[in-house]
């Protein structure tokens, strides 16, 4: 079932955020003066004119001859997930998009991928942003390189070289036409750094529960891989060739973001690193919508007014989290963990030196599990092969983490591996895609805290249930689980696959 399309907010309501300056509303709709022809975040501290108008995103404003503040700074709003998540034709476009879909290919290849005409496709877009495909494009390349712009010290070179653009000359021209200003301009105060370290903020909409996600990684960090304390979460990313590292906390001074460092990254992977951490922190959910499609729950209702900011945590690589959910079936998610670390001990590349306090490998890759001895490790037979095969499916296509996928078309092909049941499917689609609507119905814990009466529904009757659940099917798990496990979010106890 496809994600309701959102529509700006009323006039009204607008008009109230941006007066109150609501950070509820920030990234779901932007205020753009007519006599400055600038626009803006509902939060931005400048005097208000009264002559504006409402655009539903920076694209759509910019497509209307709007330049960004750059006192409130909109390359730091959350974005509207609702229109990046979920399996209609325009988010799925846009997840493609936000992968770099459309740097080096045209729009007729996006249109192939999502099924659809590339007239229609153009279309779409219009009618439900305000912008075409290669306008959506541009605006978030600009905005990233004016994010990295005010916020680091790299070297502009290497910023255009970040936000996708093939040299110097075509950024600054993008730039100067689209800003009216040269990107130099934008440095007029010079960006400190520490050892080499690359601050970002990554920004989102309140309220989110922080240290409720970091709980749920935390009981499930792989020792070694990924390191989780009680403020923050780090871990090595690769290659091998230049490994470098990155660590996510609150911000603080109670700004609605979470801090990124990085060290020892090259320019080229930012955008693909940031975009990574936001699916894998959910940065760009819209609390109130989720909330008000799950409250007609009567079970759900009394969990989303108790942890209003839960979100949805997912996993920094799709190979990773469905090695992990192959491995949790049928047992605890700390014995999952013993069998992932002694993989990532075993089979895994180890760092050239030292990244941090418990950072020592990548975790392998699926060339190197397509015919590991995995027995050696105390697998059962039949979990080893399992394993083995998915890492061959990933190598030879038979399944992938393809954005274009739909839930039902990505659980489908992952069903079909023998070994992988519908529990293990949706389970990856929730945590190595961040699918909104993803439902493990076989969930022994999830069949047993729906009745909340010490009854037990059949995997068919949850579905029968979770039917008014839908798009937002995985955050009701998620609330789920952590009212029936109060002091972890990470126990799930058995599956069925």
């Amino acid at each position: 079932m496809p994600l309701a399309q959102p529509a700006l907010p009323d006039p009204r309501v607008c008009e109230q955020a941006r007066l109150s300056r609501d950070p509820r509303f920030d990234g779901l709709f932007f205020t753009a003066v007519t006599s400055t022809r600038i626009y803006c975040r509902p939060v931005c501290p400048a005097p208000w004119a009264k002559r504006v108008t409402y655009f539903g995103n920076a694209a759509a404003a910019e497509a209307a001859g709007f330049r960004p503040c750059l006192r409130c700074r909109p390359e730091l709003s959350p974005g509207d997930g609702t229109w990046r998540r979920g399996d209609a034709v325009v988010a799925r476009a846009l997840k493609l998009i936000d992968q770099g879909a459309l740097a080096e290919q045209p729009l007729s290849a996006l249109a192939q991928r999502v099924d659809i005409g590339e007239r229609q496709l153009r279309r779409l877009f219009v009618e439900r942003l305000g912008a075409a495909p290669i306008g959506v494009h541009g605006t978030r390349r600009l905005l990233f390189a004016k994010q990295l712009l005010t916020e680091t010290a790299l070297p502009i070179t290497e910023i255009a070289l970040a936000a996708g653009f093939g040299s110097l000359r075509r950024f600054n021209t993008a730039f100067k036409d689209a800003y009216r200003m040269a990107p130099r301009d934008l440095r007029r105060h010079p960006v400190k750094t520490i050892d080499e370290t690359l601050t970002l903020r990554l920004g989102y909409r309140p309220p989110y529960d922080f240290p409720a996600l970091l709980d749920f990684l935390r009981g499930r960090a792989l020792p070694g891989v990924e390191a989780v304390d009680a403020d923050s979460y780090s871990r090595v990313i690769g290659p091998i060739e230049t490994p470098g590292w990155l660590r996510v906390s609150a911000w603080g001074n109670s700004e609605h973001a979470l801090k990124l460092e990085l060290h020892g990254v090259q320019a080229s992977r930012l955008l693909d690193i940031v975009n990574r951490l936001r699916r894998m922190f959910d940065l760009d959910a819209d609390p109130r919508t989720i909330a008000d499609a799950l409250s007609v729950s009567p079970r759900l209702r009394p969990l989303l007014k108790k942890h209003p900011g839960l979100r949805l945590p997912s996993g920094w690589d799709g190979f990773e989290i469905a090695v992990r959910a192959i491995l949790g079936q049928q047992v605890s998610v700390a014995a999952a963990r013993t069998f992932a670390a002694r993989i990532a001990q075993q089979f895994g590349q180890t760092l050239p030196g030292f990244f941090g306090p418990g950072l020592e490998y990548l975790f392998p890759t699926p060339d190197a599990l397509a015919d590991a001895d995995l027995g050696s490790i105390g697998l059962t037979h039949a979990r080893a092969d399992t394993v083995r095969t998915m890492a061959g499916a990933l190598l030879d296509g038979r399944v992938d983490f393809h954005a274009e996928r739909t839930l039902d078309d990505f659980t489908a092909r992952w069903a079909a591996l023998p070994g992988i049941g519908p529990w293990t499917a949706h389970y990856i689609a929730m945590r190595a895609l961040g699918h909104p609507d993803a439902f493990p119905a076989d969930d022994l814990v999830l069949q047993r805290a729906v009745p909340n009466d010490g009854t037990r529904m059949s995997a068919k009757a949850l579905r029968a249930v979770a039917e008014a659940w839908r798009p937002w099917r995985a955050y009701a798990v998620i609330h789920l689980w952590r009212d029936a496990m109060p002091a972890s979010v990470t126990a799930v106890g058995k599956k069925k696959t």
